[in-house]
């Protein structure tokens, strides 16, 4: 089977050629501009490459339900060029072949328990904190949608006494997103992320926000894994922190198995980045299967 993906970020647009294994051919990366300059590149890379469908995984907000009369639209971005377009139906047009849709962290969770470390288990949930922060969550082979999808960057958070910091989410100040993301980080502390990697005290308060969040979300959606991702987690010692702080803030509330072995439970993408374009192959074999 020939299927195509695209991993649709505010920054970058990957592109992918593979198949139902999750195995990739070929991949290229186009910059995200606006809708008349990257489309047309998107739908060259495609064309005449034989596939059977496409799987896009795509920044957001985006209208997932397929009965509204907007579906397949990226909504109320903030990259306004993007704002109600229709990306599904654009590729529709162009390709002639079924598109399966998604959230990008969507497709990253789908990717995880379709060809990762999450295989086998029913509830996952995989939290990217970037440039944003965003989940997608898995549920007895579903992808969780809801009236919208989830936006649990967005869960507020209690600040700490010694954080002055304002925050940098427009709607929320002390949401997850707001105080954690890699925009707060740089401006809370002046340098991005990368280049604090040696103050512990960055890391000692990011993992507190984390811990926060994860906590709320292991009480409310009980996930066999939780994967965290995205470039602020490629500072590798945050997972200890996170570990401890959530095992403190449940304070011995829920035992089992999955929390008594924290190194296994919270844990960081397997997959080599790939898990969000290999996800979108998986959207598009499901597409192409209904």
């Amino acid at each position: 089977m020939i299927l195509g993906a695209l991993e649709a970020g505010g920054t970058k647009m990957v592109c992918a050629v593979g198949d139902e294994t999750g195995r990739i051919h070929e991949q290229v990366s186009v910059p995200t501009q606006t809708p008349d300059t990257t489309m047309p590149e998107l739908i060259k890379f495609f064309e005449n490459k034989g596939i059977e469908a496409l799987g896009v995984a795509s920044f957001g907000p985006v209208e997932l339900d397929k009965k509204a009369p907007n579906y397949g639209c990226i909504t109320t971005t903030p990259k306004l060029a993007w704002r109600n377009f229709d990306i599904v139906g654009g590729f529709k047009k162009a390709l002639g072949c079924p598109v399966g849709f998604d959230t990008d962290v969507n497709g990253s969770v789908l990717g995880e328990v379709t060809f990762g470390q999450a295989k086998g288990k029913s509830c996952v949930l995989y939290l990217t904190i970037g440039t944003g922060v965003g989940a997608g969550i898995y549920i007895d082979g579903k992808l969780l949608h809801g009236m919208l999808h989830p936006e649990a960057g967005h869960v507020l958070i209690t600040k700490r006494g010694d954080d002055s910091y304002a925050g940098k989410c427009p709607y929320h100040k002390n949401c997850l997103e707001g105080l954690a993301a890699g925009p707060a980080i740089e401006e809370r502390w002046g340098a991005k992320a990368l280049m604090l990697a040696d103050r512990k005290e960055v890391w000692d308060l990011e993992a507190d926000y984390i811990a926060q969040a994860l906590t709320g979300y292991i009480l409310t959606l009980s996930p066999e894994m939780i994967i965290l991702g995205g470039g602020v987690m490629h500072q590798e010692q945050l997972f200890p922190l996170i570990r401890s702080k959530v095992t403190e803030l449940l304070g011995g509330y829920v035992q089992t198995e999955e929390v008594a072995d924290m190194d296994h439970y919270i844990v960081p993408a397997s997959l080599h980045d790939d898990q969000g374009i290999m996800g979108c192959l998986e959207l598009a074999r499901r597409a192409k299967d209904e």
